[in-house]
């Protein structure tokens, strides 16, 4: 994620995905939430950055001893602590932080959770206790490329070098150890158009896809449809329209 998306996060406030029906195959043996497990006890200190609305931390964060939450954007603190009601027995806390602007102090915690978010490598690697963990998963340069090129555009589209290696480099010079870094590939299958639209209208992966809809942009609607239309007719299959995922995942221990 670009630090220039920050404003659009802010702006959606709400990051559910619940009502978009949708099915994942997973075809990489690596998933974020494992990592996180495999490293931690009931009694490890968590940070979880970029959390946004909190729904999957909720649901997914293995039992720890405590998890602190944070999001840049108010919206999503907001929505995150409304949906904590639901999790009584979940030990977290929702607070309001910028990745880059960290405040912690220095070796507190356990480990370190980023997914789909920016981090500063050093400030992360600072905050960590002595052999403590770094989990990232986070969405590649190539991640739905294929709908990318129909539209010409897209998240990373015209970025030099991958994330997943920037993320790399800067977590070597910042002092971490036994770096793994993972391409993780899934396939998910939209139900219907409907449901691609949501996703796309709700996520950076097209720019400025969200605001095809107001009416000063009603010529420029038209094209983007007929794009979307061309991607559904060469990409509906049988289990649905098919999204080609390109992620990384990296476990970092300092």
């Amino acid at each position: 994620m670009q630090e220039n998306e920050f404003k659009y996060y802010e702006r959606i406030g709400n990051w559910d995905f619940s009502q978009i029906k949708f099915q994942t195959e997973n075809l990489t043996n690596w998933d974020f939430y494992e990592k996180i497990k495999e490293n931690t006890n009931e009694k490890s200190l968590c940070l979880d950055l970029g959390t946004g609305g909190g729904e999957e931390v909720l649901k997914n964060y293995p039992s720890v001893g405590m998890i602190i939450a944070t999001d840049f954007s108010e919206e999503m603190i907001k929505t995150a602590k409304k949906n904590a009601k639901k999790y009584s027995n979940k030990r977290v806390k929702f607070t309001k932080m910028n990745n880059l602007e960290m405040n912690f102090p220095r070796e507190t915690f356990d480990l370190i959770s980023a997914r789909h978010t920016i981090i500063e490598a050093k400030q992360v690697y600072d905050c960590l206790a002595n052999h403590g963990i770094l989990v990232i998963e986070g969405v590649d340069k190539k991640d739905c490329w294929e709908i990318k090129e129909i539209f010409g555009r897209g998240q990373a589209y015209n970025d030099k070098i991958a994330i997943s290696e920037k993320d790399y480099l800067d977590l070597k010079e910042a002092g971490f150890k036994n770096i793994e870094k993972v391409e993780i590939l899934q396939n998910e299958y939209y139900e219907t158009e409907e449901d691609l639209m949501a996703l796309l209208l709700k996520t950076p992966i097209l720019d400025d896809f969200s605001e095809i809809k107001e009416e000063k942009f009603e010529h420029r609607t038209i094209i983007e449809k007929k794009l979307f239309d061309e991607y559904v007719k060469r990409y509906k299959t049988e289990k649905g329209i098919l999204l080609k995922r390109v992620l990384y995942g990296i476990l970092a221990k300092k």
